[in-house]
């Protein structure tokens, strides 16, 4: 690359790196998008199946939810959104259920009618009243839920999910009570809920099409590039940044049996297999995210969930104390970095929805101009240290 003045360098191509690029453009700067992929989009990337017409979601599913009205004008400002409830299914042994659990699931689970204060009353006295403040995944399921729920729903899809027991994991990840007293199916409770007619990968070539960006696909990070920019936005792995000097932080990843059908293969877009019965976590039927289209064939993925090694695709951080020892240490290199940001969900460690993604980039490129021009002293090096 010649060496340019006064041009920022973007890597990453998914949603942080284009909307935050696209903001840039917009105000006359140009600016350079790299992706080490041959594509846009990230893992949000979306392509028709050669043989069965079907929209693909490559790197498994994407359902776009926001409670933010900002964020979902920004999206369609891009591509247009059609309505879409993500409905998943649970089949164990017992049955096929709804998720997340509701009033169906209770009353079809233990054989009762209940009414929704009935079903609420039910579940505080089969929870573990025993535990009083839960220290870890296990015993926050026991004590909102407890045993017969836990082991039916949770306990095999979390060992298979994160490789571990779940009372190794923080209670944290299971936050919020899991359960709707009402026959709500909606595996979302956010305001907007859609997918985009023709994919995300096309929502990102919109956001990218403007004369300030220039794109630079199937293109390695290398520190080298440095000296080339007067800035570089980094929303690639923050470990692979530093080249993994203090070690890898540790992420869960998945991998799909990709295999393809005449008719209808399983009725529903989602159906999770959370016992131990089976390898696999759950199974995607892709037409089904497009109900508005009609197909002869379909195309099935089976998924799988393993510890990231080598060059695994990174998903979910496990964000264990060790993790967190070893991403604090990058964090301290990365503050005391020049002309170096971070942002997106790779970058900073953090599991982010796309609503995330998009409003993160959006609040970081308008702290980044205000610097720029003078307004703040500081941009921080971490999108989501804007306070």
């Amino acid at each position: 690359m010649s060496k340019v003045k006064n041009i920022p360098l973007v890597v990453g191509a998914g949603f942080s790196g284009a909307v935050l690029a696209r903001e840039l453009a917009e105000t006359g700067l140009k600016t350079v998008v790299i992706d080490r992929r041959d594509h846009v989009g990230g893992n949000c990337h979306t392509k028709r199946d050669k043989q069965t017409g079907v929209m693909e979601h490559v790197y498994g599913p994407h359902i776009f939810n926001t409670d933010s009205e900002v964020v979902w004008n920004y999206i369609r400002r891009f591509c247009e959104m059609r309505p879409f409830i993500n409905r998943v299914k649970a089949s164990t042994p017992r049955g096929v259920f709804s998720m997340p659990i509701n009033l169906m699931t209770i009353n079809q689970f233990f054989g009762k009618r209940f009414s929704p204060n009935e079903a609420r009353a039910f579940i505080e006295k089969i929870g573990d009243s025993t535990i009083s403040e839960p220290s870890n995944f296990e015993e926050q399921a026991l004590k909102f839920l407890g045993k017969e729920i836990y082991s039916e729903f949770f306990y095999g899809y979390t060992r298979k999910q994160w490789g571990c027991e779940p009372r190794d994991l923080p209670a944290s990840i299971l936050q919020r009570l899991p359960v709707r007293f009402s026959y709500d199916d909606n595996y979302y409770s956010t305001k907007y809920q859609g997918i985009p007619t023709e994919g995300y990968t096309s929502i990102v070539h919109a956001i990218l099409n403007h004369p300030n960006i220039e794109l630079r696909l199937s293109t390695e990070w290398e520190d080298s590039m440095r000296k080339d920019f007067s800035e570089v936005f980094f929303s690639g792995p923050l470990d692979m940044f530093y080249a993994y000097r203090h070690g890898r932080l540790g992420y869960r990843t998945v991998f799909w049996e990709k295999k393809r059908y005449v008719g209808d293969f399983q009725g529903n877009a989602v159906i999770n297999y959370p016992g131990e019965e089976v390898p696999f976590t759950r199974i995607h039927e892709h037409k089904h995210f497009t109900p508005w289209e009609s197909h002869d064939e379909t195309i099935v993925f089976t998924e799988y969930s393993k510890e990231t090694e080598g060059s695994d695709i990174p998903y979910y951080p496990k964000r264990l104390k060790h993790d967190m020892e070893v991403f604090l240490k990058y964090k301290s290199d990365a503050n005391q970095d020049k002309r170096v940001f971070f942002l997106g969900r790779l970058a900073t460690y953090r599991y982010m929805d796309m609503d995330e993604v998009i409003e993160e980039a959006l609040d970081f490129a308008s702290c980044y101009l205000k610097w720029k021009s003078g307004e703040v002293e500081k941009c921080p090096v971490f999108s989501n240290d804007i306070t």
